[in-house]
């Protein structure tokens, strides 16, 4: 039985509009991605409390991600 995520993704063969998103932005990014949000970070675009609920979001998809596949 899938479970909830995979049934919000679409479980279909056609590719998901949401992933293809995913990887058109992974295929957007380019350097070192700490690097990256630390010049954020330091230019005052976004702040550490930022970083820290963004990366407890993401391993929480992560952690929904890893079940799925």
């Amino acid at each position: 039985m899938a479970n909830s995520l995979y049934r919000q993704l679409g479980s279909s063969n056609r590719a998901n509009p949401m992933l293809q998103r995913i990887m058109e932005f992974k295929k957007g990014i380019s350097g070192d991605p700490q690097q990256i949000v630390q010049n954020m970070i330091s230019s005052g675009k976004i702040s550490q409390t930022q970083v820290n609920q963004y990366a407890q979001q993401a391993s929480e998809i992560y952690k929904q991600l890893k079940d799925f596949m």
